[in-house]
């Protein structure tokens, strides 16, 4: 996995039904922390949910059920980014602004930091566990980095992305283990192997584009969203075939947060647009389907996560709340 590929042929430009199918059930809970940009919520279970303040340097808890939220203060300039909580309870946040991954054990509140090897990994990015919890994956975007941190050894490794300024960013693992990167600041997907730690470039056919977040679905194909232009965006690895798919809000869209369900079904917010649109797509049917204007107005919802056992799409916004999205009712 040494070469870069160019993958521009088959290059589809689809143009999706406009008639959405009827809007969504959201709620969303204000946070009580102040202008503290709550981002990236992770539900452990359909009643408990873990999220990082961005800007006031907190972990968090919301209890469903109750609305009772719990704070966890960082040391100063933590910068925490994103967070991830594994089977066992403990959470693992990026600590986006020195340059390192944090473990906090809700047991015991004590919190543990893994350092980055290297300087230039100033500020990880977005965590995401392999398929057994062995290793965290993750971006380090300003450094221009992917890593791997071995969760018993704590052990890093950083893998240097071979295009300058690319800007790894959402970052996801596919059915056979293999991690999948959008180079935020190119056209670019990086592919990487996960015994080997090499890694493909593979190019978008639009110069323009620019892919933000990704999901990865059980037939192993690559969804993408264009922040640049608003577009959705699958790449078919088997047959290194593209097609892409304008957002109905336009090329203004900037969609950003993205998320897939049980289904197949893709979810996404139109950031460029206020209030800030959730809006779901089926490659059943190709078409866009349940779009909803986020109540609280969004600013931005920079991350999602889904909820299989309840169904639900969990996110955060810049307007200060965590908000939930039922996606599979019935569940």
């Amino acid at each position: 996995m040494n070469a870069i590929k160019y993958c521009v042929l088959a290059v589809v430009l689809m143009s999706a039904t406009t008639t959405l199918a009827s809007s969504l059930d959201i709620k969303e809970w204000q946070v009580p922390y102040d202008a503290s940009r709550p981002r990236d919520p992770f539900a452990d279970s359909a009643s408990s949910v873990w999220f990082v303040g961005q800007r006031a340097g907190y972990l968090a808890h919301l209890d469903v059920q109750t609305g009772e939220f719990r704070k966890i203060d960082l040391k100063q300039g933590s910068g925490p980014h994103n967070l991830i909580v594994g089977s066992d309870g403990v959470v693992w946040y990026a600590g986006n602004l020195n340059q390192m991954i944090g473990r906090y054990d809700p047991e015991t509140n004590n919190i543990q930091e893994i350092m980055m090897p290297d300087k230039r990994a100033r500020d990880p990015h977005t965590l995401i566990f392999d398929k057994n919890e062995e290793n965290i994956w993750f971006t380090v975007q300003g450094g221009n980095m992917m890593g791997r941190l071995n969760i018993k050894t704590r052990q890093v490794d950083l893998i240097p992305s071979r295009t300058q300024r690319s800007r790894p960013y959402g970052i996801k693992i596919a059915p056979d283990n293999s991690i999948w990167v959008v180079l935020f600041g190119s056209n670019k997907l990086a592919h990487i192997d996960p015994e080997t730690l090499a890694h493909d470039e593979i190019e978008l056919p639009r110069p323009e584009a620019r892919p933000r977040r990704l999901e990865v679905t059980a037939d192993g194909n690559i969804w993408y969203v264009d922040y640049a232009k608003g577009m959705l965006g699958r790449y078919q690895p088997s047959t290194a075939k593209f097609t892409e798919w304008q957002m109905p809000q336009g090329e203004g869209a900037r969609p950003y947060g993205m998320a897939s369900d049980a289904s197949g079904r893709l979810w996404m917010v139109a950031s460029g647009v206020q209030p800030n649109v959730f809006v779901g797509f089926d490659p059943a049917t190709n078409q866009f389907i349940g779009a909803t204007k986020i109540d609280s107005g969004g600013g931005s919802v920079r991350h999602m996560h889904y909820q299989e056992t309840s169904g639900t799409v969990w996110f955060g916004t810049d307007s200060n709340y965590i908000g939930r999205a039922i996606v599979e009712p019935g569940k």
